[in-house]
């Protein structure tokens, strides 16, 4: 259970980083199951920067019982997605993040809430929560994001490449406001972000890998109103805290998987090119 410090902090800023939440032999277990899992990289699929780059990443729906749902129906990640967004919430997707050294892409200016909106998301009722996997650093492509830049609602998104980015206008004069934060962070940290911060991330050129879970929760009462690429409510049940440790160590290869986005699904695109 997050404390009210903690929640006041997320309030006010918009993201909230706990440290150490997942031990080393946890996010061993996790970095070894994605690095050998066939499946997540067969799934993965890019896209352009608009800086010559390209993003790497897989995306799905709901968790299995493998270990990708091992930490997306962790009771230490949901219940606190709970606490921050004051009651039930439902998995609406996960994805990993594939940042390769010297290759992995760059992650334009956007808010979440800038295109989910139109997956008939009435509320920005929805936090995220981005697991390292790897050490992320500010010179392997970090996220970043712009404190308190949540308070200003959603904003208009366009294509830059083709990823869905903020209109620069108004991210050029939130950038004198709002103060820009480098989340750097340890394999096992975890932090969350409001579905309607300004966030980015570099295009990772060191030598080292920067790969990372990113969970994304959606509160119960804001099902949306039409279906969509991603979930609708779905109850989630929630693991203990040897769950990841305790399951056999198995990707995709080994589930039945049979909801994940692919690059033609993603509607987002496709009307902001219309």
């Amino acid at each position: 259970m997050l404390t009210k410090a903690q929640l006041k902090t997320y309030q006010s800023d918009g993201y909230l980083l706990l440290k150490n939440l997942f031990d080393k032999e946890e996010i061993g277990l996790l970095k070894e199951a994605a690095m050998h899992d066939r499946e997540l990289d067969r799934r993965s699929y890019g896209r352009a920067d608009g800086e010559g780059g390209t993003v790497r990443l897989s995306i799905w729906n709901h968790p299995g019982n493998n270990i990708y749902g091992m930490f997306a129906r962790s009771a230490r990640i949901v219940e606190a997605a709970e606490d921050l967004l004051g009651g039930e919430v439902y998995h609406y997707h996960s994805k990993m993040i594939l940042k390769d050294a010297k290759v992995g892409g760059a992650w334009t200016w956007h808010q979440d809430y800038g295109y989910w909106y139109n997956f008939g998301l009435l509320q920005p009722l929805l936090t995220s929560v981005t697991i390292a996997v790897d050490k992320a650093t500010k010179e392997n492509g970090c996220l970043q994001v712009l404190k308190g830049s949540h308070t200003m609602g959603r904003v208009d998104h366009a294509l830059k490449g083709d990823q869905a980015g903020a209109d620069m206008e108004r991210v050029n004069e939130a950038l004198k406001k709002f103060p820009l934060v480098y989340c750097e962070m340890e394999p096992g940290d975890a932090m969350f972000f409001d579905c309607n911060i300004l966030h980015r991330s570099d295009q990772n050129r060191s030598e080292n890998a920067r790969w990372s879970l990113i969970c994304c929760y959606n509160a119960a009462r804001n099902n949306p109103y039409k279906e969509s690429q991603h979930a609708s409510y779905t109850p989630l049940v929630k693991v203990g805290d040897d769950a990841i440790k305790s399951s056999a160590l198995k990707g995709f290869e080994k589930e039945s998987q049979s909801d994940w986005v692919s690059p033609e699904s993603d509607k987002t695109i496709e009307k902001l090119k219309s």
